[in-house]
């Protein structure tokens, strides 16, 4: 007779493996409601409405497996045995040029950072192009250049697009939308499945620095502060927290709603619990005196160079040195750990020795800022 594992019975004490699918398929069947009759800009901030509207209209209508897992990059395995991810992102940031960067150079940088927080070596860009009509062909020429400088930069190729013009008013100026392909190498398995009570959480720089810039670069605040975007390719970092850090669990790149969407994504998809230590977070001072003055918290604001690694405690101090050693790593640091319980949910320490649920951001304070 063969035998099946079957899902453990209320006299069986499941086994750590089990435990973790099951709290992971407990929390999948609490899906976030779409109650909204239109598309609101809330729907695309990364929070809360972005889950519900991505969960009830795509998820819904594209169901397959390589698509519900709802990472930075879909992972296809080929027949030969090799693994790649694919990753696509729109831009539409306003201003399209802004202090540490542009357009250009954010289109090519957050589409590498999701393939590399996805365990790939990037590779291959697709560049495609929406048109205002009016843009200066001057303009045109010097972003272009810029996305091939940032494609240089990152080791990645841009090798095939498309471009569209509509008529002026239809859009504003221009939009950018890429999509990668990387090579996943053997032996690296990312996976909220993975994931552990007792896994460290690792930022591999400063938060909040490209939702502050936008938000400065706007002009629409009597704020004058210098603050940059961190728009810049992660795969170097990746690749040293791995050679460092060869049990890494987990990582996403912090971008639209910030740290505290991430963890909270990391929460509800392993059904852990993560506890955030407020005094350990990365933040320059003039970004953490803005946000202040704004009243906006910061592990909700965006990054474009940062990104979120869960590690074996054992390896974080090994994982923090790596990233200390390589451009862009410097202020990398351990910000908090996972916790059995309760399940998806996300706390934050304070300073002053209280404890604050970081829920998933509500909302969108800062819009079109990728």
């Amino acid at each position: 007779m063969t035998s099946e594992r079957l899902t453990p019975s209320a006299h069986e004490v499941p086994d750590p493996e089990d435990r973790t699918r099951i709290r992971i398929e407990e929390f999948r069947k609490r899906r976030p409601r779409l109650v909204d009759e239109v598309v609101t800009m809330a729907h695309g901030a990364g929070g809360k409405s972005s889950a519900a509207l991505v969960d009830h209209v795509f998820v819904e209508a594209f169901r397959n497996p390589e698509l519900e897992n709802l990472g930075d990059g879909a992972v296809l395995a080929l027949p030969t045995g090799e693994r790649l991810a694919f990753s696509t992102d729109s831009y539409v940031v306003a201003p399209y040029e802004f202090p540490g960067g542009s357009i250009a150079d954010l289109a090519i940088n957050g589409t590498v950072n999701d393939l590399a927080v996805s365990g790939a070596r990037p590779q291959w860009i697709s560049a495609a192009f929406v048109i205002e009509e009016g843009f200066s062909i001057d303009k045109l020429k010097q972003l272009a250049g810029e996305m091939r400088a940032a494609a240089d930069a990152a080791g990645v190729q841009i090798v095939t697009g498309d471009t569209k013009v509509v008529p002026n008013g239809a859009a504003d100026g221009l939009y950018i939308t890429t999509s990668g392909v990387g090579v996943i190498p053997a032996g690296c398995e990312l996976s909220p499945l993975a994931v552990r009570a007792g896994d460290r959480l690792i930022v591999s720089g400063t938060i909040a620095d490209h939702g502050m810039a936008i938000m400065l670069a706007r002009g629409n605040l009597d704020i004058e502060a210098d603050i940059e975007s961190d728009s810049a390719p992660v795969n170097g970092l990746v690749e040293a927290l791995l050679a460092a850090a060869p049990g890494t669990r987990w990582m996403r790149d912090a971008t639209r709603g910030g740290l505290g969407t991430v963890a909270n994504e990391l929460a509800q998809a392993a059904g852990v619990g993560v506890v955030l230590d407020e005094g350990l977070l990365p933040i320059d001072p003039t970004v953490l005196g803005c946000c202040d003055m704004l009243g906006i918290d910061p592990v909700y604001v965006a990054n474009e160079g940062k990104f979120v690694a869960v590690v074996p405690a054992d390896e974080a101090e090994a994982a923090v040195a790596a990233l200390r050693s390589q451009p862009g790593g410097a202020q990398a640091a351990v910000i908090g750990e996972v916790l059995a319980d309760p399940p998806g949910i996300v706390a934050m320490r304070t300073p002053f020795g209280g404890t604050r649920i970081v829920d998933m951001l509500v909302g969108d304070p800062l819009p079109r800022i990728c």
